[in-house]
C-alpha cells in the first residue's frame, strides 16, 4: 500500500504510477501539486522513465485475456464488490478531496457519485447482459426464403486497451464512470487523470489495487504526462477523453489514432444553457426553482463542471427580477476553506485554473455588463485569498445576445454565468443553438407545449435536456448531474461523443459483428436458439429436467386443443374482458379485422400453457416473466392450436446464502393453428432448479 498523503505540506511525496503490475515512481523532474486552499505544495507527479509501449502491451496481453475469460455477470459482480469496498473507505477519499478545494457536497458528487456508477453498471450487467463472454444483439434476420440462411449480430470485447484521459474537476467520478462500462465490456484500462488533481485519483486507485478484486493487468494508472502512450495504440484500442475541445482535437489528430482508426470518444466542455419559460413569472414555483438551480450550478465545484450552466436565457420582461433574485442568492454563498462551517464554495482546483478563467472573463466582459461580483475581489472565509486558488462568483448580462458572440463561444470554467434576454420562444431556441453543441440544457416551465417546442427545437444540439416544473422538482437530479442510465456527451463543440448511457456505454468497447449462416450453426455459436435451428424432441418432458440437463434447442411439441365458443365465453366471464370482438359476430366484422367472434389472445396464451406445462412437482420453480408477445393470426372458435416450446437461452443465477441453486431458462414459444400458421409467438422465462 502506498503512503497516505500529508496535506499540510510538511512532507512532499511523489505520486506513484501503477503499471505492469507494480507501483513505480516517475524519475527526473516532477510537476508540483499544490493544495487549492492553502497554496502549499504537498505532492508531485511524474511518469518519466516509464516504457509506455510496454504498458500498452501489458494491458493487452495480461489484462485483456483475463477479463475476456469472465462473463458479463462475473464482471458485474466484480464491480459490485469493488463499489462496496470503496464505499467502506470513503472517509480517506474525502480527506484527500479537501485539497482540491471541494466542499463536502462537491466531494459527495465526485466520490459517492463515482462509486454509485459502479453499483449502477453492476446491476445492469446482470440484468441486461447474458451470463456469457459476449452479447447477442437484436433479432435474428431471415436472409433466405427457405429459412436455411439467417443473420445475427453479436458484440465481442475489443482486444486492445482502453485509454481513459480524464479532466481535473472530477478525479474520482471521472475515473469510475469510464471504468465501469469498460471493465463490464471485458476491456483493460489505462487511467490517465489530469495531473493537477491526480493525487485524489491515486488514493482511490491504490485502494482498488489493494482490494485484489480486479484481475492482474485489468487496470493501470499514470499520474503524470501521457508521453507517447497514444503512439502505441492500434485498431483494437479505444480512447475516452474528457477535457477542453482544443486538447481533444490535438489528441484526436495523433497519427496512430488516425491511421489505425482507434475509437475516440470525446466529452468536451461546452456552453450549456438554462431557460426560464415565458409562463414562469416571479411568484411561480418554476421561477423560484430556476433561480435556485442557476445559482447552485454556478457555485457547485466552484463552477468547475463540464455540465455547469454558462448561458441563462430569460424572457425580456423578467430581466430585472431575474438578475435581482440571482444576485441576492449569490450574495448568500460564503466562499472559503470548505472545512469551515457555513462555507458553500471553495477555491478552483489550482492557480493555473484561476489564470485561465480570468482570461475568459476578460473576453466576456468586452461585450457584456457585469451585474454581480468583482473579478479582482473575493472575500474568503478561513483562508488567505492570495495563497489559495479562489475566484469570485460573477454574473454578466448581454443586452443583445444575437450580436455578442463571446457568451456563446467563450467558456469561463468557473463560477461565471451570462444572463441573456429573449422575446419569443423561437428566439430562445435560436440562442440555445448558438452554443454549437452542448452537453446539456435545462428548461423551467409549467407549460408542456413550451417544453415540447424547446426540446424539439434544441435536441439536435444537445446531449441531454432537462425539464423542471413543480411536479418533478423534488425528485429531479438537477441540471448538472449526468446519470449512468443516460448518455453523457453532446454534438459539436461538446465533442460529438457519448459516455455511460447504460448498455450503450458498454457496447462502445465492443465490436459489433454480423454473423451469417445456417440457423443451427449460429445457434451453436451463440448458444441461443435461432428460428429454424435443429431441435431435439426426444427424452423426458423438459419441465422434468434440472437446469444442467437442459440444452439450447431442446423442444417439446405438444398435443392439440380445439378452441370452442364455450371456452371464449367462459374466459370472458372469468376475466371480465367482454370486448365486443369476443362477444358478437356482427360487431367483430365491423372494421374488417376479424371474420367473426375471435378468441381472447390471453386465453390462447393460457391455453398454450395448459398444453406445455408438466403439472407435477419438478425442477421448474416458477414463471419468471413473459417477453415480446405478439399475436400474429386470429384464433376463432373451432380452430385447433398446438405449441412448440424450445429452450432458447440459459442463465445461471448466483445463489444467495442459504438459497436454492437456480437458473433462468428462456423458452421460445410458438402457437400454431391447424393449418400450421403461427398465431402467437413469445418468450417465457422460468426459474429452474440447479442440481448444485
Amino acid at each position: 500500500m502506498i503512503t497516505p498523503l500529508d496535506l499540510t505540506g510538511a512532507r512532499t511525496r511523489r505520486l506513484q504510477n501503477y503499471v505492469c503490475g507494480a507501483w513505480v515512481e516517475g524519475t527526473g523532474k516532477a510537476a508540483p501539486l499544490v493544495h487549492a486552499v492553502t497554496g502549499v505544495p504537498f505532492a508531485e507527479a511524474s511518469t518519466d522513465g516509464i516504457d509506455f509501449k510496454r504498458v500498452v502491451e501489458y494491458g493487452r496481453t495480461v489484462g485483456g485475456p483475463k477479463l475476456r475469460a469472465m462473463t458479463f455477470h462475473q464482471r458485474a459482480l466484480m464491480l459490485k464488490a469493488m463499489a462496496k469496498y470503496l464505499m467502506e473507505r470513503k472517509d480517506e477519499f474525502y480527506r484527500v478531496s479537501a485539497a482540491t478545494g471541494a466542499t463536502k457536497r462537491d466531494g459527495w458528487v465526485d466520490i459517492e457519485g463515482g462509486i454509485g456508477t459502479l453499483f449502477a453498471y453492476a446491476s445492469r450487467g446482470r440484468r441486461e447482459f447474458p451470463n456469457e463472454t459476449f452479447h447477442v444483439e437484436g433479432m435474428t434476420e431471415p436472409l433466405s426464403k427457405g429459412g436455411t440462411f439467417v443473420g445475427q449480430h453479436i458484440c465481442v470485447p475489443i482486444e486492445g486497451v482502453a485509454v481513459h484521459i480524464n479532466a481535473f474537476n472530477f478525479p474520482v467520478w471521472g475515473m469510475l464512470e469510464k471504468l465501469a462500462p469498460t471493465l463490464l465490456a471485458g476491456v483493460p484500462a489505462i487511467v490517465k487523470p489530469a495531473t493537477l488533481t491526480s493525487y485524489l485519483t491515486e488514493s482511490v486507485f491504490a485502494e482498488m489495487i489493494a482490494s485484489g478484486l480486479f484481475p492482474e493487468g485489468g487496470v493501470q494508472l499514470l499520474c503524470g504526462s501521457a508521453g507517447d502512450l497514444l503512439d502505441h495504440l492500434d485498431e483494437q484500442c479505444a480512447v475516452a477523453f474528457t477535457g477542453s475541445a482544443s486538447t481533444g482535437q490535438m489528441l484526436k489528430a495523433t497519427p496512430s489514432i488516425l491511421t489505425n482508426n482507434v475509437r475516440f470518444n470525446q466529452e468536451a466542455d461546452s456552453l450549456n444553457f438554462c431557460l426560464l419559460g415565458p409562463d414562469a413569472a416571479p411568484g411561480t414555483d418554476e421561477f423560484d426553482l430556476f433561480i435556485k438551480e442557476v445559482a447552485n450550478e454556478m457555485t457547485t465545484k466552484a463552477g468547475q463542471k463540464c455540465t455547469a450552466i454558462r448561458r441563462t436565457f430569460v424572457p425580456e420582461g423578467m430581466l430585472t427580477e431575474v438578475m435581482a433574485a440571482l444576485s441576492k442568492r449569490l450574495e448568500g454563498v460564503r466562499v472559503g476553506d470548505p472545512s469551515v462551517e457555513g462555507v458553500r464554495m471553495g477555491p478552483l482546483a489550482g492557480a493555473p485554473q484561476v489564470q485561465e478563467v480570468r482570461k475568459s472573463v476578460d473576453r466576456i466582459a468586452r461585450v457584456a455588463e457585469r451585474v454581480f461580483g468583482a473579478p479582482d475581489s473575493v472575500e474568503v472565509v478561513g483562508a488567505d485569498a492570495r495563497k489559495g486558488a479562489f475566484f469570485p462568483t460573477l454574473l454578466f448580462y448581454a443586452k443583445d445576445p444575437f450580436a455578442a458572440s463571446e457568451p456563446h463561444d467563450v467558456e469561463a470554467f468557473g463560477p461565471v454565468n451570462t444572463v441573456m434576454p429573449y422575446k419569443t420562444v423561437d428566439d430562445a431556441i435560436a440562442l440555445a443553438r448558438k452554443g454549437r453543441g452542448s452537453l446539456c440544457g435545462s428548461l423551467f416551465t409549467a407549460d408542456d407545449a413550451v417544453a415540447r417546442e424547446v426540446i424539439l427545437g434544441t435536441a439536435a444540439y444537445h446531449g441531454r435536456l432537462l425539464t423542471v416544473n413543480r411536479h418533478c422538482a423534488k425528485e429531479s437530479t438537477g441540471h448538472g448531474s449526468p446519470m449512468p442510465h443516460l448518455v453523457h456527451g453532446g454534438p459539436g463543440r461538446a465533442g460529438g461523443g457519448e459516455e455511460m448511457g447504460g448498455v450503450r456505454g458498454v457496447l462502445h468497447y465492443m465490436q459489433r459483428t454480423a454473423l451469417q449462416g445456417h440457423p443451427t450453426t449460429l445457434t451453436r455459436v451463440v448458444r441461443e436458439y435461432l428460428q429454424g435451428a435443429a431441435q431435439r424432441t426426444e427424452g423426458v418432458h423438459p419441465f422434468r429436467r434440472y437446469f444442467e440437463e437442459l440444452d439450447v434447442g431442446d423442444t417439446l411439441i405438444t398435443g392439440t386443443r380445439t378452441i370452442t365458443l364455450a371456452d371464449v365465453e367462459a374466459f370472458a366471464k372469468l376475466s371480465g374482458d367482454v370486448f365486443y370482438a369476443h362477444m358478437n359476430d356482427e360487431e367483430a366484422r365491423a372494421h374488417g379485422v376479424f371474420e367473426r367472434r375471435v378468441a381472447h389472445g390471453y386465453f390462447i396464451v393460457s391455453a398454450a400453457a395448459g398444453l406445455f406445462v408438466e403439472p407435477s412437482l419438478g425442477p421448474v420453480m416458477a414463471n419468471y416473466g413473459l417477453e415480446n408477445l405478439r399475436f400474429t393470426k386470429p384464433v376463432y372458435p373451432g380452430d385447433t392450436i398446438q405449441v412448440r416450446l424450445t429452450v432458447k437461452q440459459k442463465t445461471a443465477k448466483e445463489t444467495p446464502e442459504g438459497g436454492v441453486p437456480q437458473g433462468v431458462v428462456a423458452w421460445d414459444v410458438e402457437v400454431k393453428n391447424q393449418a400450421g400458421e403461427a398465431c402467437a409467438i413469445y418468450t417465457i422465462l422460468t426459474l429452474v432448479r440447479r442440481k448444485a
